[in-house]
């Protein structure tokens, strides 16, 4: 869209350019601000930060503890237990309306120190121009670099339309519309198999709906991390720590890929909801035991592929037609969310591009992609020490991940001081302020024979799939 009246231009001046206005840029924002005199502008298509938080289903909540999340100096939530619900016993998961307010306080916090200009509603163009969505402003920014902080390319249901057909007698909407549901439909078809989907059909359990007035389209089988073993405070000894050294002992010991999801999952490292299927994905999203119990009660499963065409009394998948009873309200949970993008060097003259650097801890990959460039001078040196981690996808991604963070973690523990900041990392749940550097050091040599050990075996079984 055009405007009629001129363009009004203002010219700005910024060491970073951050474009985009999620959690990613507002985590690389955050450390760039207590770590440097460094000044930014941030540019954000949406009305306020939070990046895709702002779009989410209502009911959607972190699916790792709040004290994971959100930006390095600020805490996030208020540290507690949880005391019912499917995550009783565990640390607190911040819902959507908090993140967003958190995010909100954030940036008024960073535009407070007089060195962050915060542009919503705008565009960024290229060549330093950005423009309004609303007027006919624009501005010139001059800057130093430009920060992608949007190449992750999140994605939820309700930013787009599905890929596949809709006909128009079909009522096919975004888990958004659960939220407002108006009483009316008979019946209820999940389609998608992540964890879009899981909190949707955990909804609608929730919420008194009858499990065999639901029907799941889910084209894949997923592996899901027990989210017990995900947690820090006082249960990091029994959670991460076990998690961490679990699934490194479990793959020095595998004879094969499926040697090693077996170990994991005998482990309860990993959880699956059908125990009679072998998933084939996996996409970092975590589970308690009572929610796979709660799970298991929907027997309506479809495994006949994706859909490609949604009729009000039909649906048409890879592997042939499934008739649906009338009134049903077709919830599409397909969208891909964090997709599988091709790594690129983070580092790139003028340009830093945000990526995880370790598997699906994106907020922490920013946050530690600013301490090195506040730190590090050498663009190698920079680039060695943020070797991207592309968000898996598949079952063989995991063994491909977890190599490339073994990898990571081997060149970061060369560095002593950068082994002190993320000793004290509150966005680095892999370590704990809590434990003492000489049960860290004997922690460590324990385990350096069994992560190479656990090299190998990767290699191997991924060299086995015809894998790089």
């Amino acid at each position: 869209m055009t405007h009629n009246k001129p363009a009004v231009v203002e010219s700005l001046e910024a060491d970073y350019l951050v474009v985009g206005g999620g959690a990613m840029g507002m985590a690389f924002a955050d450390v760039m601000v207590a770590e440097s005199d460094a000044s930014l502008v941030v540019v954000d298509r949406r009305h306020q930060p939070g990046g895709h938080w702002n779009d989410a289903y209502p009911f959607v909540r972190l699916h790792q503890p709040s004290q994971f999340y959100g930006v390095n100096s600020t805490p996030l939530g208020r540290d507690t237990i949880d005391t019912s619900g499917y995550n009783a016993g565990l640390y607190e998961l911040a819902g959507k309306h908090e993140v967003c307010d958190y995010f909100a306080r954030v940036m008024q916090r960073l535009v407070d120190c007089e060195r962050v200009r915060y542009l919503p509603l705008c565009d960024y163009r290229g060549d330093g121009r950005v423009d309004s969505l609303l007027s006919n402003r624009q501005y010139q920014v001059n800057a130093g670099k430009v920060v992608g902080a949007n190449y992750m390319h999140v994605e939820v249901p309700a930013t787009r339309k599905p890929r596949y057909q809709v006909a128009g007698d079909a009522h096919c909407l975004p888990p958004n519309a659960l939220a407002c549901v108006d009483g009316r439909w008979q019946h209820f078809v999940i389609i998608g198999a992540g964890k879009t989907a899981v909190d949707s059909c955990l909804f609608l359990l929730d919420n008194g709906v009858a499990p065999d007035l639901i029907t799941w389209i889910k084209p894949r089988e997923s592996w899901y991390l027990n989210r017990a073993k995900a947690q820090a405070g006082e249960m990091f000894e029994t959670s991460i720590l076990e998690l961490f050294t679990g699934q490194i002992r479990a793959a020095a010991a595998s004879e094969s890929m499926e040697d090693l999801f077996a170990r994991l999952s005998e482990q309860q490292l990993l959880l699956r909801i059908d125990e009679q299927s072998w998933p084939t994905m996996y996409r970092c999203a975590t589970v308690t035991e009572s929610e796979i119990k709660a799970l298991r009660q929907i027997d309506n499963v479809v495994r006949m592929g994706r859909v490609q065409r949604v009729e009000a009394d039909r649906l048409v998948l890879d592997a042939g037609t499934l008739a649906v009873e009338p009134g049903a309200l077709f919830v599409d949970c397909t969208a891909d969310g964090l997709e599988r993008r091709p790594g690129v060097p983070v580092f790139a003259g003028d340009r830093i591009i945000l990526q995880s650097v370790r598997t699906c801890q994106q907020v922490f990959s920013a946050a530690f992609i600013a301490h090195v460039e506040a730190t590090e001078s050498d663009e190698a040196s920079k680039n060695s020490l943020c070797t991207p981690v592309p968000h898996p996808d598949t079952d063989v991604d995991l063994m491909r991940n977890a190599l490339a963070d073994l990898a990571n973690a081997a060149t970061w523990s060369q560095d002593a001081a950068l082994q002190q900041w993320l000793k004290h990392a509150r966005l680095d749940g892999w370590t704990s302020p809590q434990t003492s550097p000489e049960a860290d050091a004997a922690l460590a040599a324990e385990m350096l024979p069994v992560a190479l050990q656990a090299a190998e075996k990767l290699q191997a079984h991924l060299a086995a799939r015809g894998e790089d």
